[in-house]
């Protein structure tokens, strides 16, 4: 399936969905927000079983576009625009991201600014290259977080931290991000890619539906009771043991084999 502005391919049971607009530094545009609902919604549809997103040329995603916002602006009359619809679809993607029963993996590169650092942290998992740097930038131009930035990245590295990273809009280099635990791992920029597909290939061959259901845990788990939880989790674990996948791995584990999970 062809978008105009990322890039779609298949390697085995992950989709890779790519950026790009390198020329722009992968802002968000509106063309790119529609390319990226649609490219998540094929990977679904082609099946796979696990997801890597990354990005073209020296960054990663350098945030919302103000070249767009200043068009419409000017079409408009309203600087605030581009803030109504355009924005509502963006936070419609990173929904998806997080309500797809799917592992998603980003692949950071270079520069992750604004909302492209919420669309690396509404993944499930974030292996950046050590040239990375991220940013919440939003306040240098005198807005407020978006994206989800202001859900993900306090549970990620505690309220404190998150407030001198919105407050300031400095930004922080890929090793730093590792020790704040906003990140799993930094790799060599040469082996960024190679290094988020051999972990997305390992986490497709495991209980992917069990992984969704896990998704599901995590998504509630700031807002949910203890008791609500406890309820989830029952939940959760009755729908995973009528699941195929479970049936399999006990097998396994009495056969002494290692499981062959169908992601069912």
């Amino acid at each position: 399936m062809d978008f105009q502005t990322v890039l779609y391919e298949r390697d085995g049971d992950v989709g890779v969905i790519t950026l790009n607009r390198p020329e722009a530094l992968n802002a968000l545009s509106m063309q790119l927000t529609r390319d990226l609902d649609g490219a998540i919604r094929h990977a679904v549809e082609d099946g796979v079983r696990a997801v890597v997103l990354t990005a073209t040329g020296r960054a990663f995603c350098s945030g919302g576009d103000l070249r767009e916002m200043k068009t419409m602006w000017e079409r408009e009359g309203r600087i605030e625009a581009f803030l109504e619809d355009p924005l509502a679809a963006l936070h419609g993607v990173i929904r998806l991201i997080r309500e797809t029963p799917i592992p998603f993996i980003a692949a950071v590169n270079g520069v992750c600014a604004g909302a492209g650092t919420n669309f690396a942290l509404a993944c499930d998992i974030v292996v950046a290259a050590d040239d990375a740097t991220f940013n919440e930038a939003f306040v240098r131009i005198g807005l407020t977080p978006d994206c989800g930035g202001s859900y993900f990245l306090p549970r990620a590295i505690g309220e404190k931290l998150a407030a001198e990273m919105f407050m300031t809009g400095e930004s922080v280099s890929a090793e730093r991000a590792g020790q704040f635990g906003m990140i799993n791992r930094v790799v060599p920029a040469a082996d960024l890619l190679i290094d988020a597909l051999m972990l997305a290939r390992k986490i497709a061959q495991g209980p992917t539906a069990t992984m969704g259901r896990i998704k599901r845990l995590l998504n509630a788990s700031f807002s949910n009771s203890l008791l609500e939880q406890l309820q989830l989790e029952h939940e959760m674990q009755i729908e995973s043991g009528r699941s195929a996948d479970f049936r399999e791995g006990v097998t396994a584990f009495f056969e002494k084999r290692a499981p062959n999970f169908s992601g069912k």
